[in-house]
């Protein structure tokens, strides 16, 4: 969860100061939750927006994620960032924690890059206040809060994040964009362009990329289905769906499988929430009715194969330049630039 040793070290700097970018301003996020209801497709920021939600999310991830749970995916990881530290040669580095999460991967990474005697500094950033409070106290004692520039901002919403970045950045610094676990919860034809905007001719990216295990695409997707269904999963989509006014005798969670809509060829675990009763919900000015037999799309995580994650990123100006994969198959690290 979050790191037991950041009490003592965050009453010595009781003020943190993180830029809010404009699609998590309050008027922007009651937006996006009603356009939420209104299709009944969640936007996952939401499941991430409040502290329970955060808590039950990453008492989640160390119980299910293979990051946590398999050691060679952390040996797989390991090998990806001192491969990374060893090709980045420029002597001031600024890494851009893209959905930075408790900032535990980032870490490790700028603790290779500050071996070396690299000029570090940090911009985590992320949906969830209390992720990028998270990631500023786990790499605090590797980076220090002068050279942190926490950001709360919306991928999805943020069409000038480039130019934001850009000022982030200190400008004698040669830049390297973290994207761990973030790629399959995001439609690839939304985010792929915002990560090649993002990328200056001389970026680095480090993409970690959840895959579908075999050389059978679809029944690599069934197989690690029990990754998603399973009651930790429950207990944290619950949490958002509580804090609607929804209750558990509302209706059942259902987990399933699906092609990708925009017909990438991709294949993607959903979980949904079917209503068996009737449920009225208001949010800002407006009601919300749900009868028995609508659902409710809660969550969704595509699944990749490397030459899937290097495939379509080509076709966005973006080359892979190597690439590790853990024995399970479950999980990739890819190093990419901007092609050509």
């Amino acid at each position: 969860m979050f790191p037991s040793h950041s009490v003592q070290e965050w009453l010595v700097r009781p003020i943190v100061q993180v830029a809010v970018h404009a699609s998590q301003f309050p008027e922007n996020v009651q937006r996006a939750l009603l356009a939420s209801l209104r299709t009944r497709r969640i936007n996952h920021k939401f499941l991430y927006d409040s502290i329970k939600g955060t808590g039950k999310w990453l008492a989640l991830h160390e119980a299910h994620s293979p990051a946590r749970t398999d050691p060679n995916c952390a040996e797989t990881y390991e090998k990806a960032f001192v491969a990374t530290a060893r090709l980045t040669t420029a002597q001031r580095i600024h890494v851009i924690g893209l959905g930075c999460g408790s900032g535990q991967k980032d870490t490790q990474l700028l603790k290779l890059l500050n071996q070396d005697g690299k000029h570090l500094s940090y911009s985590p950033c992320d949906v969830s206040l209390a992720m990028v409070l998270g990631a500023c106290q786990t790499v605090s004692a590797v980076v220090g809060a002068e050279v942190c520039f926490p950001l709360l901002c919306d991928l999805a919403e943020a069409d000038d994040s480039a130019a934001v970045f850009e000022r982030q950045c200190p400008p004698d610094a040669s830049r390297l964009i973290t994207f761990f676990g973030m790629l399959p919860n995001f439609e690839p034809q939304l985010i792929l362009p915002r990560l090649a905007a993002l990328l200056r001719p001389h970026d680095s990216l480090l993409l970690g990329a959840n895959l579908a295990p075999g050389r059978d695409y679809a029944a690599g997707v069934q197989r690690i289905l029990p990754q998603y269904d399973n009651k930790l999963t429950r207990d944290w989509l619950m949490a958002f769906l509580l804090d609607l006014g929804v209750e558990r005798s509302d209706g059942e969670f259902r987990f399933g499988v699906e092609a990708c809509p925009q017909g990438t060829g991709l294949r993607r675990v959903i979980a949904e929430f079917h209503f068996k009763e009737r449920r009225c919900i208001q949010a800002a000015d407006e009601q919300f009715e749900f009868r028995g037999g609508d659902a409710v799309r809660l969550f969704f995580s595509y699944r990749y194969t490397p030459d899937r994650v290097g495939g379509l990123l080509q076709g966005h100006g973006i080359t892979v330049l190597d690439q590790w994969i853990t024995p399970s198959e479950e999980e990739g690290v890819f190093l990419c630039r901007r092609t050509g």
